[in-house]
């Protein structure tokens, strides 16, 4: 049987514990997607709105050569501004050892690494072999363990549902690879949709399966909304435990690396589906409405998604009311 929507109920604190984490991707997924840099200043402006919002996680950067990634020039530059903002877990993503170095030399609070299900993807995407991202899954944990054991680790299993260079992938070698970078030292490993491939009979089974493999250890939901179903995964993962979700302000994202891989699903229709349900996200709607601004002004031109943002909160909706 499904989780039933944990409700608002009690005394006003109780009401402002959130039920589930929603961890905002955009100034790093989604800024490496865009051919435009934005300025370091109008990063540092963003992540400052998202934070007022009540956002507690964020990807802020990634630790890649500045020749592959012009975006991500100023990435030490923005996780030490990032790490001085009170109860936010920075994070970065880092696809090798030097990477992480570096992003530990910074302060970040927790590493994500990209483990790509897909053979042909890892190869483009990182031109190391699966079998290869899972050692360096394990020397990343080493390292960390021997000079910042408070850092997370996350394995972040992209291509999981799919892949637009192999097509299909087997759902016995993601669970695998998943439970591959547990053992290497990860101490979570989530499921990430690319490509936009997934539907919600797919990410139930393979969340069912994750969190059977790992336990507790089951990570994140990262979905795409490249054919319209990602809030609809995102309803999957929850219906199936899943208490953490990957989003990017105004859809941003995509990998570079992967054709046709576009569109995270948006922060905020996604923290609106939740706050619909009664189910706590933390996240003010109102204000992360206002961290728009600061996003199109550091990338004017650019399109920025959002049925929400579009449409307006609906009338008499009272975030954070009681339902009975």
């Amino acid at each position: 049987m499904y989780p039933a929507p944990r409700r608002p109920v009690l005394t006003p604190a109780f009401r402002s514990v959130p039920d589930i984490l929603i961890s905002e991707v955009g100034p790093r997924d989604g800024l490496q997607s865009v051919k435009a840099t934005m300025p370091t200043a109008d990063k540092l402006r963003w992540i400052d709105a998202l934070h007022a919002a009540g956002v507690r996680e964020i990807e802020v950067a990634s630790f890649v050569p500045a020749r592959l990634l012009p975006q991500m020039a100023d990435a030490a530059e923005v996780v030490k501004h990032a790490i001085t903002l009170p109860g936010l877990t920075v994070m970065a993503l880092v696809p090798n050892r030097r990477g992480a170095e570096a992003a530990l030399a910074a302060g970040v609070h927790k590493l994500t690494m990209p483990v790509s299900a897909s053979a042909a993807h890892s190869l483009a995407n990182v031109r190391k072999t699966r079998e290869e991202m899972v050692e360096e899954v394990r020397a990343i944990s080493e390292l960390r363990r021997a000079i910042a054991p408070h850092v997370k680790l996350e394995a972040g299993i992209s291509t999981a549902f799919g892949c637009t260079l192999q097509g299909d992938v087997p759902e016995d070698e993601v669970i695998r690879l998943a439970a591959q970078c547990a053992e290497a030292g990860a101490d979570e490993a989530g499921l990430s949709d690319t490509v936009g491939y997934a539907n919600p009979a797919q990410v139930r089974r393979l969340f069912k399966r994750l969190r059977a493999e790992l336990g507790p250890r089951a990570g994140a939901a990262h979905m795409h909304n490249t054919r319209g179903l990602g809030l609809a995964n995102c309803l999957a993962a929850w219906e199936e435990g899943v208490r953490t979700f990957d989003a990017s302000l105004g859809g941003l994202g995509g990998c570079p690396y992967a054709p046709g891989a576009s569109g995270n699903v948006v922060t905020e229709d996604l923290v609106f589906m939740f706050e619909a349900m009664g189910v706590r996200t933390g996240i003010d709607l109102e204000k992360l409405l206002v961290a728009r601004e600061p996003l199109r002004a550091g990338l004017p031109g650019e399109p920025v998604y959002g049925m929400t943002p579009e449409a307006g909160l609906p009338k008499g909706f009272v975030q954070g009311a009681l339902r009975v």
